[in-house]
């Protein structure tokens, strides 16, 4: 998040993640279920422990209740990280958000650009114009403009870097999991 609109973007997307619910699958009104597995849990937990114990700035979650059933990780947003800290560097593939500040666009394509990963980014503006250059430049398989994680089965879906296992969806991803065969003469 750019450095003039840091504390202001933090305190929103902190109410905004209060209000997120979360709860079983099969309750229409639950926007968030739990982890698929207790391994997938843990991984998400020692991110989060990490980052607070490197004096990253835990804004609301961090704190699972151990009692609760299912695997339940509470919604986390993490300020105040590095780029090189795990919770960032790492796909944790859990509700822990790092929000890392930057001071210009060409600062936050290179951190972006920077980790061994690249499954999915956003890139939110107002100016659509500008979304759409930045995303250009940056090394994702799926760059969202102004939303994140919406997956469409008619669109290709795969990683860059060391992200994914290949390509799905789309014809593409049809044609990904094929394996022509040649008989000549």
């Amino acid at each position: 998040m750019h450095e003039s609109q840091y504390e202001a973007v933090c305190s929103e997307l902190a109410a905004v993640a209060a209000a997120m619910p979360m709860g079983n699958g099969l309750d229409e009104n639950n926007v968030l279920g739990p982890l698929q597995n207790r391994q997938q849990y843990d991984i998400v937990a020692r991110l989060v422990e990490a980052a607070r114990d490197s004096g990253a700035r835990v804004l609301i979650g961090g704190n699972p209740d151990a009692d609760q059933p299912g695997n339940f990780y509470p919604t986390t947003l993490v300020a105040d990280i590095d780029n090189d800290n795990p919770l960032v560097a790492e796909e944790q593939f859990g509700p822990a958000l790092p929000i890392i500040k930057y001071s210009t666009v060409d600062e936050a394509v290179a951190k972006a650009n920077a980790l061994d990963v690249g499954l999915g980014a956003s890139v939110w503006s107002s100016d659509l114009g500008a979304a759409r250059e930045v995303a250009s430049r940056i090394q994702a398989g799926t760059v969202w403009i102004n939303k994140h994680g919406a997956v469409d089965p008619r669109i290709p879906f795969g990683g860059a870097k060391q992200s994914g296992y290949g390509l799905e969806f789309g014809a593409e991803g049809l044609k990904a999991l094929g394996v022509p065969q040649i008989i000549n003469g």
